[in-house]
């Protein structure tokens, strides 16, 4: 089940980084390492990332603040903080902030690749039963519906199927031409304005308040998922 899980680790002590990565690569895990936050973001747009173990205590940055800029974002990985924050209301503080799991160092590693585990098959048995997820949509394939951060969306066939094919090459730009034949079945240069009206519809419906930017346009060029 684990095996292609790929999981970012957040540790500014080297030596238990190296140590969670060499334990959760053996066990099969895809893992990155970072000693802090600064180059996360790149990771975060460009793959697709399974699970995020944070610490807490960061230079520059306290683990839980971090993940609350994430959530703000849309971004809903899974997190499992590691940390030596262990007061009451500490944890509290990490759940409450967009944590799935809290445990306290010093730590048993197999008690955190168990809970590693627990935490993918939950996220992962949708996934498994015909969806797709970007951030905090979700393309139900079976039922054609859409759920943006737990509420339903409607949309029409044409946006379902416009959304489906960007998630299918997020981060990639997808021009007009192809829209049409991949989307309409049709490459009759003239829908270029179709492919217009129908992409600003989509992003009116999945993005009212304009904040979180899910399609960017590439002037010129085409559209991208990002």
């Amino acid at each position: 089940m684990c095996m292609n899980n790929k999981i970012i680790v957040i540790e500014d002590e080297e030596d238990l980084l190296d140590l969670l990565e060499y334990n959760l690569t053996k066990d099969g895990f895809d893992v990155v390492g970072f000693l802090n936050t600064t180059t996360v973001a790149k990771i975060l747009e460009e793959e697709e990332i399974d699970l995020i173990i944070m610490d807490r205590n960061l230079p520059g940055v306290e683990g839980s603040e971090y993940i609350v800029k994430l959530r703000e974002d849309g971004i809903q990985i899974p997190v499992i903080y590691l940390t030596a924050k262990d007061k009451d209301s500490e944890i509290e503080e990490g759940f409450l902030s967009g944590g799935d799991d809290y445990m306290t160092k010093p730590f048993n590693m197999k008690e955190l690749i168990l809970r590693i585990k627990s935490i993918l098959r939950r996220t992962s048995k949708t996934l498994n039963e015909g969806s797709m997820r970007h951030r905090d949509l979700l393309l139900d394939i079976g039922s054609r519906t859409l759920e943006i951060d737990g509420k339903i969306v409607d949309v029409t066939k044409l946006e379902f199927d416009l959304l489906h094919e960007f998630i299918l090459n997020k981060n990639s730009i997808l021009d007009r031409d192809y829209l049409l034949q991949n989307v309409w079945k049709n490459a009759d240069d003239n829908q270029y304005k179709t492919v217009n009206v129908a992409i600003t519809r989509l992003k009116d419906k999945i993005d009212p308040s304009k904040t979180k930017n899910y399609i960017q346009t590439i002037r010129g060029v085409g559209y991208k998922l990002s």
